[in-house]
């Protein structure tokens, strides 16, 4: 069943990743950088001393501070453990793929998919009640993760995979935000 999977996964991989015909080539480097998104980073801690008080802000900003630690330290353990190599490693299909980028550490899951989506659900979920138009930081994990099919480093499991722990992270660091944290400051529940 297993060998099953991983087979749909590596074809459904080279499908995706010959999508492009190299026209969108400079898009893709550019939305898989994670400097790219500096901005964006900027923009979330901007809202948060924006749209609460300091002191809540600073306990905000410090749980998805605490958050992203855990998700890229998860993601690393995981990474080394699973021992999957990239398709750009993987010699069966490399010859088959576009390659964009080469990193040589492991594929399984994707640390830009867990990160990404961790903070974008914490931050949606913190700004729910603030800015009416949260759910659209979502656009941002998306376009991120799907990236790295793109440029040939993560199968699409990878990056369910990711996705769905950064989700659960981010949605779990906001339930111990709510139910420890919140209290002790003195603010509303979230």
């Amino acid at each position: 069943m297993l060998d099953k999977i991983l087979q749909w996964d590596r074809d459904l991989f080279v499908f995706l990743n010959n999508l492009s015909d190299g026209r969108y080539d400079g898009f893709w480097i550019l939305v898989t950088n994670i400097a790219t998104w500096i901005p964006l980073y900027v923009l979330f801690i901007c809202l948060l001393f924006l749209k609460f008080p300091k002191k809540e802000a600073w306990y905000k900003f410090l749980t998805l501070l605490g958050m992203v630690i855990f998700v890229t330290t998860l993601t690393y353990l995981v990474k080394i453990s699973v021992e999957r190599l990239r398709p750009n490693n993987t010699e069966e299909i490399n010859q088959l793929i576009r390659i964009l980028h080469s990193p040589t550490d492991f594929s399984f899951f994707s640390g830009h998919a867990s990160f990404s989506f961790s903070v974008a659900i914490l931050m949606v979920l913190f700004m729910k009640k603030k800015i009416k138009w949260a759910l659209f930081f979502l656009i941002w994990p998306v376009l991120f993760a799907s990236s790295r099919i793109f440029v040939g480093v993560h199968f699409p499991l990878d990056i369910i995979v990711g996705a769905l722990v950064g989700g659960v992270s981010g949605f779990l660091a906001y339930r111990i935000y709510g139910r420890f944290i919140a209290p002790g400051i003195g603010s509303a529940r979230p």
